[in-house]
């Protein structure tokens, strides 16, 4: 009659002497695999020091210093740029600046992105710091290395570890960071943990180097373009007559008719190789698709979108227990673009990694017979097409561009051997990305292999 019952007896004292008074039958019987050959010490055993981050305002109009926040950690490793800034005392600085190897712990989000884990990497001479939902965590050196413990956590083990400790409300998920400390880690031996941080510094070298490429791309399409020093209008105010707007836009609100979007217009009409709307130079696929029960598909969302381009990640279900927003498919080729405002800049190239993956309504999946797809997505990630795209936004409650704003758009038609330079610069940047994952990955597998047969080949 128990047959397949999980059940775990346990003392009262057990429950008393954890850090959250742990009652929940599956923080019990969802105990990790321990490695019995294997050296283990609680997580907060091996740290010099653990922080919470600084809680205060931030802005967009970098104010301040970067500071990071809860979706800005991507693959064992914290992203190079952020989109925030705190305007903090010198003091507040020297409190929580981010300073190389720290390891950074995101304590509060979804269920799927709590426990998220990177390490920062001081790239740069530019000072950031790190907001309330995140943690740093500051291992001894002695017993573990920044990049062993960050891809420990990353592991299936230490985000199974992770994951039964988390707590869920209605729409948010906590891990207190006292309970990540109770944690078990097995001890590695100091040559497989400098191979694995060997693995985790050359990843980052080659991210580097393909975000540089993705810049130069950019950077290229705005020189022909002629933008490379062009300065919109910052005038907040326009006057236009009833027929000049409403009657011909069907927009009463203000921003719609600001002198800089004129200019950005204008800067497209003047393209000498022409130019034409995004809704005749694309094909906008918005057709949904109903996911099939049983099946197991990738599903990219917003979190999943990188600075440059990239997807970063997905996450795997069956199509049952997809989310009702999951109902666009993507194809090698496609480009997916935001189309929420704060969020625009959220574009991405699909890959074949991705062919036949599912990602959110808030995405437009577009594709052109005119632009190949990596000029695509430096069109649309570009200075011009961003801000035409914020024009087009409307909304209350929530603020995005529709489709038939998107269409009207004018994007200039770049000549076929500017678009093969782009493409050039944005498959190598991808090419390097792709490099810099698998080592990620080989990390963790490293640990996996290690915990599962108490060696491995270095």
């Amino acid at each position: 009659m128990l047959e397949g019952l999980e059940a775990k007896e346990i003392r009262l004292k057990s429950c008393i002497e954890n850090k959250d008074y742990r009652i929940d039958s599956g923080f019990y019987t969802k105990a990790p695999i321990i490695n019995p050959n294997l050296k283990y010490k609680k997580i907060g055993d091996c740290l010099v020091s653990s922080q919470y981050g600084i809680s205060i305002a931030m802005n967009e109009e970098g104010i301040g210093y970067p500071i990071y926040r809860m979706n800005e950690i991507h693959n064992l490793l914290c992203d190079s740029n952020v989109n925030k800034s705190a305007d903090i005392t010198q003091e507040e600085l020297d409190t929580f600046k981010l300073r190389d190897g720290d390891v950074i712990f995101n304590r509060t989000n979804s269920f799927e992105w709590v426990g998220r884990t990177g390490i920062y990497y001081q790239n740069d001479d530019i000072d950031r710091v790190f907001a309330s939902y995140l943690v740093r965590f500051i291992p001894n050196t002695d017993l573990l290395l920044p990049e062993y413990l960050t891809t420990y956590l990353n592991t299936k083990y230490g985000v199974w570890d992770i994951k039964r400790r988390a707590r869920q409300s209605i729409n948010q998920t906590n891990v207190n960071p006292e309970e990540v400390k109770c944690m078990d880690i097995p001890i590695l031996e100091m040559g497989i943990q400098k191979h694995i941080a060997k693995n985790l510094q050359e990843a980052n070298k080659k991210r580097i180097i393909s975000q540089q490429l993705y810049t130069s791309a950019e950077a290229y399409l705005l020189e022909c373009l002629g933008m490379t020093e062009f300065a919109a209008n910052p005038n907040a105010c326009n006057v236009k007559t009833l027929k000049e707007s409403f009657l011909e836009t069907g927009r009463f609100d203000s921003e719609y008719y600001l002198p800089k979007y004129e200019d950005y217009v204008r800067l497209v009409q003047l393209y000498p190789d022409g130019y034409g709307l995004i809704g005749d130079l694309c094909e906008i696929k918005d057709t949904n698709y109903a996911p099939e029960d049983g099946v197991k598909y990738k599903y990219i969302e917003l979190a999943n979108i990188g600075k440059s381009g990239e997807v970063t990640g997905y996450d795997e279900q069956l199509g049952e227990n997809l989310p009702t927003r999951a109902r666009r498919i993507v194809h090698s080729g496609d480009v997916v673009v935001s189309s929420v405002e704060g969020s625009l800049d959220s574009c991405a190239l699909i890959t074949n990694e991705y062919n036949n993956a599912l990602c959110s309504t808030g995405f437009y999946v577009l594709q052109s017979p005119v632009l190949n797809p990596e000029t695509l997505l430096t069109l649309f990630k570009s200075q011009l097409i961003q801000n035409l795209m914020k024009k087009g936004c409307s909304g209350t409650i929530l603020t995005a561009i529709s489709k038939s704003e998107l269409e009207k758009i004018p994007m200039p038609i770049i000549r076929q051997e500017i678009q093969d330079e782009i493409a050039k610069h944005v498959r190598k940047s991808f090419e390097l990305r792709a490099e810099a994952m698998q080592l990620l990955e080989n990390a963790k597998l490293t640990i996996e292999s290690v915990i599962e047969n108490g060696g491995v080949n270095c």
